[in-house]
């Protein structure tokens, strides 16, 4: 009588707090693409610490997992996975083991069956016709109005730059900028104390150069290239200096070559004269630049 007692006890404790594992697949046929649901469920599951396959991971490779909850009672374990498959085909479920304590539980394996309800060469079609819709200018201008703006932005800056180069460009051949600058030479050249020193040599090749630099810049001669009688007939073959200033230019030149070579010896005078008549034709050249700009446009 106690054997059968014990009998008793022990099976129905094992019925009582046994862990149970189910396993359900919502169906085993899918469309290409269709969600399907796979679940397990372990219960009597009481202070007891449950391990199963990473999330995610539960499932072969063919099985696109959507998402992979796990809910948690104190008696109860349940795992949703939710998946797609984009294969036709059939394809395996293996068992899954489910470990709670020391317990290993395993499912039963599953077989999907993936069709794709589309025929060969079947033509799909939209639900409905395409309208054609007539866009007006506002229509077009709110599509198109960003890229509008940008082009002409694009525009304006390509603009402002040509301007600015032009007229960095203008001011800088400007006859006023290198009517300055040339004076700023000659300046120099008087510091030097060559006339003061009697220096007439050097006076001569450096108030020469800075002549021949100033009429090849104001005047676009080839001041620097040509020697002096050649320069002299070039500049009255061009007529864009004064008599005046043609004959300044020819006395200075012709007694620079010959200071240059110590064939004269310059006096104190005339090296003041020279420097002073040089300065002034620089600073009356704008007068023949006008000159010249007038008798273009007649």
């Amino acid at each position: 009588m106690k054997r059968i007692f014990l009998f008793c006890f022990i099976a129905i404790s094992l019925l009582g707090f046994g862990q149970t594992l189910s396993s359900q697949l919502s169906d085993n046929t899918l469309v290409l693409g269709e969600q399907g649901e796979f679940k397990i469920n372990v219960s009597n599951v009481t202070g007891l610490d449950v391990q199963a396959a990473p999330k995610n991971e539960i499932l072969p490779f063919h099985f696109e997992i959507l998402s992979d909850s796990i809910q948690r009672t104190p008696n109860l374990y349940t795992r949703t996975i939710k998946f797609q498959v984009f294969e036709e085909g059939k394809f395996k479920i293996p068992p899954i083991e489910i470990k709670a304590g020391d317990k290993i539980l395993t499912t039963i394996p599953y077989e999907v069956e993936v069709i794709n309800t589309a025929k060969k060469g079947e033509q799909i079609n939209d639900i409905m016709n395409n309208k054609d819709v007539e866009l007006g200018w506002q229509d077009y201008w709110s599509l198109y109005k960003f890229y509008i703006w940008i082009a002409l932005v694009v525009i304006a800056i390509i603009v402002l730059i040509w301007m600015l180069v032009k007229w960095g460009r203008a001011k800088k051949s400007s006859p006023t900028v290198k009517t300055n600058f040339t004076l700023q030479e000659l300046e120099k050249l008087r510091g030097k104390k060559y006339i003061e020193n009697n220096d007439f040599r050097s006076f001569y090749i450096e108030l020469i150069d800075i002549t021949r630099n100033f009429l090849s810049g104001q005047y676009g001669f080839p001041a620097k290239e040509l020697l002096t009688d050649d320069l002299l007939d070039y500049m009255k073959g061009q007529n864009k200096i004064s008599e005046a200033n043609e004959k300044i230019l020819a006395e200075v030149f012709e007694r620079g070559d010959l200071a240059k070579f110590a064939k004269v010896i310059p006096s104190h005078t005339e090296m003041e004269a020279d420097f002073n008549n040089i300065k002034e034709f620089v600073k009356r050249s704008y007068k023949d630049i006008e000159f010249e700009n007038l008798r273009k446009h007649v």
